[in-house]
């Protein structure tokens, strides 16, 4: 824990900082101080120590840690981000957290998961120290029909995010898939669980997992022509650190904006989007069926026309698409 704040306060401050101050501030002794710098010290950061003047930060690994995450986002906030180095999935540790009574806005990120999933029960590729795999608790008092499009919403809060990291903001697919050059950087998982007594909804819980700096050629060969990384399309390494700090901010401000600020993300939504106007395939549990992607309606539906002339408003827990090329 001394570790972690320690790292924060040194990545906030950029300039030196006395070991003094540093005590103070968090509440430990001299000794504690020195001895933290120097397990990051160990863990790979660079910092530099003058007499008088305290430590500075120079430089750092790219690791996914409370510490280094804290550097971006308030101490208050951080005490409800759980930062893990590896876990079987992040939504199944926060369901866990919210049996136990996790609050509105509890998060959990890992920096590896070993049994990631996707939509319709399909493996995520989460790898130790090149993704961001991150859940996030909601508890609205509302009913489980209000909640439909909060996919949606999330996908154009976590573009948001990158965009304000990378200074590039990703395509989104409809109806949870971010995409750069094509390729696929990030999905969307959300779960909701229900109160069987009143049929209102108890909480939700949204994971989403971010290809970052993978290589292209370290994705599983049946996905590389589908998968990327943020660094892979932008031609350069991203901060995990920072982009998981705007990723929590981004979803805060979502849920204090949802459900009123739902113009503003549909036109976001619309304007990120690349379905509408594409061919595409909808995967339904009848089969496969070709037809040509219209708008995303007022609700996020996505408005579909067959080559019968009939036409249909998808839900996304309805189907799958693949936009044809």
């Amino acid at each position: 824990m001394t570790k972690d704040q320690v790292l924060a306060i040194l990545a906030r401050e950029k300039e030196f900082v006395s070991g003094e101050r540093i005590s103070e501030q968090i509440g430990v002794t001299r000794a504690a101080v020195s001895g933290a710098v120097k397990a990051l010290r160990k863990d790979g950061y660079e910092i530099t120590s003058v007499t008088n003047r305290g430590y500075r930060l120079e430089s750092g690994p790219d690791h996914l840690t409370a510490g280094s995450i804290g550097a971006f986002l308030p101490e208050a906030r951080m005490g409800s981000v759980l930062v893990m180095e590896q876990v079987d999935s992040t939504n199944k540790k926060l369901r866990e957290l919210s049996y136990e009574g996790a609050p509105d806005g509890q998060v959990v990120i890992a920096d590896a998961q070993t049994g990631g999933r996707g939509r319709r029960g399909r493996s995520f590729y989460s790898p130790e120290g090149k993704g961001i795999y991150m859940s996030y608790l909601l508890r609205p008092d509302t009913a489980p029909a209000e909640t439909v499009s909060l996919t949606a919403w999330t996908a154009v809060a976590v573009a948001r995010a990158m965009e304000k990291v990378s200074g590039r903001a990703p395509s989104i697919k409809w109806v949870n898939d971010l995409l750069l050059n094509g390729g696929k950087i990030c999905g969307i998982l959300t779960e909701l669980s229900v109160e069987s007594e009143t049929g209102m909804v108890d909480s939700i819980i949204i994971g989403i997992g971010v290809n970052v700096n993978q290589e292209q050629e370290e994705f599983p060969e049946e996905i590389q022509e589908i998968a990327t990384s943020m660094a892979a399309a932008l031609g350069h390494p991203v901060s995990r650190a920072a982009l998981g700090a705007a990723m929590v901010a981004e979803l805060d401000r979502m849920r204090a904006e949802w459900p009123a600020a739902r113009a503003d993300y549909l036109e976001a939504y619309r304007q990120l989007d690349i379905t509408a106007g594409s061919d595409v395939m909808v995967l339904a549990a009848d089969g496969a069926r070709s037809a040509k992607a219209l708008c995303i309606n007022e609700d996020f539906s996505l408005e579909v026309e067959y080559p019968d002339g009939r036409k249909e408003a998808l839900s996304s827990g309805e189907v799958s698409l693949r936009i044809c090329r």
